[in-house]
């Protein structure tokens, strides 16, 4: 009752007051961060979904459907589009075999990400099996390929009858994107002009809601055993009655059924456009004789095109891909597709030269490399987009920010003497570049000789939409810094710059404060939503200036991304964001002992659970972040400041221990609140962190495998016998810590960062131990059916009911790859026990520490003001009578 009671408390004033901004900006035509009226598809059949990187991205479940499709921005259309589908014909001996329905026992599918296996074993003939290999140009460390929107289906079909059989594999494609756009009307398909054996369609579809148009191509190649035709377009649906001019799907599916190809006027007229209600698709079929006892390869390529990339706000920017194949829609989706056909096979082999030592390597269980490879599905579908890193293209003053901003600004350009159209244009123009020049683009921080491989984004998760959520990226991004480290370091430039800016525009929390949208100092909580890069923190329930993870997850993921790169040009080019981060840090050590403390409320990444003074969880970063950033200072040539936070580092390290050390774990704070002695799962986050980076450990080792073997033993294994990973928060007495909604939950992300502490710890059981429980419960056969859409969280009970699918954390497996095998980091600069620096003088650390104190209090936030409405008082007078501090 207590927990029921508890839980009510802690959201239901976080409900009303979303759905009240969720009305309001429906009605101000406005996007939401969380739609609370969205009922998402939770069903157990999603499979490794197409394409590469920020292009876009097509889901396609297991049992073939085309879905999810992720073409535009924060757009995701769940719902499988038809006939966009892949269909297989027999003829054997004259007996066909076309209308037949599949047999589920004789049919499987593994997924790999990138690539994925159908087999249809005896199906529909019981002589021959058909395998399905799917392949997308997911390549590590391969920032060309990997960019592009399409994906290959190679076929493998094996006779072992005693005689040959004529096979005909059909590909289908709706021109569709999901959504109302397909029956608007002006749709246009068209063959592609045949090119080395290259068969087959354009479809080119104009979408509504003002999204860019895009066009696909699906296309098979001819080869010498292979005969490939086109249907380039049939109508469909209850609106294509047929008659003389039209070409239906029936007549589609008759013809192929008939002659098993199509003849040249299948299809109807060439470049004729749909009408309004209608649908169209288009076919490619290919045919083959399987000789007997013989095997046939057929392959197919479905690619899409749609360059542009359009926010809510009005900016427009362009995908990576099109630094390699241009703004010309049809020209990239037939390249596209034509390449894929002919490189694939090199695609896959660079793929099994990454994957191949993983799943070779004996150390590991059976499971692991499997959810290792599929997590990274995030990375394709996790709403992400990758532009070519230029700034966005200039838009009419109409439909620009002028009309929008609160943000002052004014055409200081304009002289009296000037003819009065030229000079207000010009004074408009220099406006929109000093606005410009004010945005979190990292690429204004990148050195002589290093190459803009472009900006990247992607969603906290497809239910809370927010791009680029810091606190979260703190697990996800070993997935990044390992397969794609340029990428990685474009993220953290964007973050670096956005540190150094202020934006003073108000914006409402809905713990009812009038905060700054952005602060000096503080790192953002996200890069934004309607207006990335521009509008920053799209985040609200809580003033993010005021978080105190987001600020020492920046200094150690820049440190960690320094030292497994190498990048000098890097370190210094963040450096200032480093030390204004810290800087900004000192404000909440209250009582100036070196150490943060929280503030009574869910400051951090655990926002419905809140905690106060020192705690395990943000003191254990504060602690690592100050090693780290005197290891930055060491690298950029600054003793003063290496001296000052390794000796502050010191001091931090000795509140940490003292005030939350128990004899067997670290409190989760020392406030001596109801909560205080609860075991929280990851309260050596800054122990983990500090192991990865190759720094000093922030707590002796023996006091680290103490605390994780209580995590261990009570987060993991005394919930569900350890079978659904590891409870964030745990009572003493060994039940789940029930006083917020999130302390009783099991993060997966969470999960794989405790256990990549454990194997950081040389506790390789342990580890494997916990993190079974997450692949078990999320990806079993018979846990709760979460494979490719792994949820931020899951309850501890049996029923495993989840919040927030799609989520970025669990991306955090990475980070047991990365302490499984280390990279070779390039600075190995751990501090010397006993020494304060071995280059600063005291003089030099005096100066340094006047220095920062000086940055410091410029830095500080004014008092905060409250505005408690009747709802919210009542609220805190419930919940202090239920949860009383003692």
């Amino acid at each position: 009752m207590l927990s029921m009671t508890t839980d009510v408390l802690t959201i239901i004033p976080l409900i009303f007051k979303m759905l009240r901004l969720h009305v309001e900006g429906i009605a101000k035509n406005q996007i939401a961060v969380y739609d609370p009226l969205r009922k998402w598809m939770d069903n157990c059949y999603r499979g490794v979904p197409l394409g590469g990187l920020g292009s876009g991205s097509i889901g396609r479940s297991y049992r073939g459907y085309f879905q999810q499709f992720q073409i535009f921005p924060r757009i995701y259309e769940e719902k499988p589009i038809r006939p966009t589908s892949s269909h297989r014909g027999i003829d054997k001996a004259g007996i066909g075999s076309w209308d037949w329905k599949l047999k589920e026992k004789n049919c499987n599918y593994h997924g790999l990400f990138p690539r994925s296996w159908t087999v249809y074993d005896g199906e529909p003939d019981p002589e021959i099996k058909i395998t399905c290999r799917q392949i997308s140009p997911f390549i590590p460390h391969n920032y060309k390929e990997s960019s592009f929107p399409v994906a290959v289906f190679t076929f493998t079909v094996q006779n072992s009858g005693s005689t040959p059989a004529d096979v005909t594999l059909l590909f289908t494609w709706a021109n569709s994107v999901g959504g109302k756009s397909e029956l608007t009307g002006n749709h246009i398909n068209s063959r592609i002009k045949a090119r080395d054996g290259v068969h087959g369609v354009l479809l080119r579809h104009r979408t509504a809601d003002g999204n860019p148009p895009v066009t696909f191509a699906i296309a098979s190649q001819e080869t010498g055993d292979v005969r490939v035709t086109c249907c380039p377009s049939f109508a469909m649906g209850p609106s294509s009655p047929g008659g003389r001019d039209q070409f239906t799907a029936k007549d589609m599916w008759d013809e192929v059924k008939k002659h098993g190809s199509f003849g040249e006027a299948a299809g109807g007229a060439p470049n004729a456009s749909s009408g309004p209600g209608s649908s169209i698709g288009a076919a490619v079929a290919s045919t083959t004789t399987v000789p007997a006892g013989g095997t046939r390869v057929v392959s197919f390529a479905l690619s899409w095109s749609c360059p542009e990339v359009k926010f809510p706000a009005g900016r427009t920017y362009h995908r990576r891909y099109t630094k390699f194949l241009g703004l010309d829609r049809d020209s990239a989706a037939e390249q596209l597709a034509h390449d894929a056909l002919l490189e694939h096979m090199e695609w896959e082999s660079k793929i099994d030269e990454w994957q191949r030592p993983i799943l070779q390597d004996k150390r590991l269980p059976e499971w692991y490399p499997v959810v290792l490879f599929n997590e990274l599905y995030y990375l394709n579908a996790g709403g992400t987009i990758w532009t070519d890193g230029l700034p966005p293209k200039k838009t009419s003053f109409a439909s620009s920010k002028y009309g929008s901003t609160t943000e002052s600004f004014t055409l200081d350009g304009f002289r009296a003497g000037d003819l009065a159209v030229d000079g207000i244009l010009s004074a408009m123009s220099t406006a929109e570049e000093r606005l410009e020049s004010s945005s979190a683009f990292g690429a204004a921080l990148l050195g002589d000789g290093e190459e803009n491989v472009g900006q990247f984004l992607y969603l906290e998760g497809m239910e809370y939409h927010m791009w680029n959520t810091y606190d979260v990226h703190f697990y996800s991004s070993f997935a990044l810094i390992s397969l794609f480290p340029e990428i990685e370091l474009s993220l953290q430039r964007d973050f670096a710059r956005a540190v150094l800016l202020h934006d003073p525009r108000p914006m409402r929390t809905l713990d009812g404060l009038d905060v700054p949208r952005k602060v000096l100092g503080a790192v953002p909580h996200d890069i934004g939503l309607a207006d990335p890069w521009f509008e920053l923190n799209a985040y609200m329930i809580h003033d993010p200036s005021r978080w105190k993870d987001l600020n020492p997850k920046f200094v150690l993921q820049v440190y960690r991304d320094v030292a497994a790169t190498g990048n000098v040009a890097f370190a210094t080019a963040a450096w200032p964001a480093v030390y204004l981060a810290m800087a900004y840090m000192d404000q909440f050590d209250r009582d100036g002992d070196g150490m943060v403390e929280n503030e009574g409320r869910p400051d951090q990444t655990f926002d419905l659970w809140s905690v106060s003074g020192v705690s395990a969880y943000t003191g254990g970063l504060w602690v690592a972040a100050l090693q780290a950033a005197a290891a930055m200072a060491r690298i950029v040539g600054d003793p003063g400041a290496e001296g000052y936070f390794l000796e502050r580092y010191k001091r931090a390290q000795r509140v940490y221990d003292g005030e939350l050390w128990n004899g067997s774990y670290f409190d989760y704070d020392n406030s001596g609140g109801a909560t205080s002695k609860s075991i929280m799962a990851d309260q050596l986050a800054g122990q983990w962190y500090a192991r990865a980076c190759g720094l000093e450990p922030v707590v002796e080792e023996e006091k680290a495998r103490s605390a994780l073997g209580t995590v261990l033993d009570y987060n993991v294994m005394r919930v569900q016998g350890g079978a659904v990973g590891a409870v964030n928060g745990m009572r003493p007495d060994g039940a789940v810590d029930a006083s917020s909604l999130q302390s009783k939950e099991v993060w997966v992300g969470v999960t794989y960062g405790v256990a990549a502490a454990m194997l950081h710890e040389g506790m390789p059981e342990a580890a494997f131990r916990t993190a079974k429980g997450a692949h078990d419960a999320g990806w079993g056969r018979d846990g709760f059916g979460y494979a490719f859409q792994t949820p931020e969280a899951w309850t501890s009970d049996a029923g495993g009911g989840y919040r927030s699918l799609h989520y970025m954390r669990p991306l955090s497996i990475w980070a047991m790859q990365w302490a499984l095998s280390p990279p070779e980091l390039h600075w190995d600069l751990r501090v010397v026990p006993g020494s304060v620096s071995a280059v600063a003088s005291p003089a030099e650390v005096d100066l340094a520490r006047e220095k920062f104190e000086k940055v410091a209090s410029m830095l500080r936030l004014p008092e905060e003001v409250q505005h408690k409405g009747y709802l919210r008082a009542i609220y805190q007078v419930l919940r202090q009578m239920l949860l009383p501090e003692s």
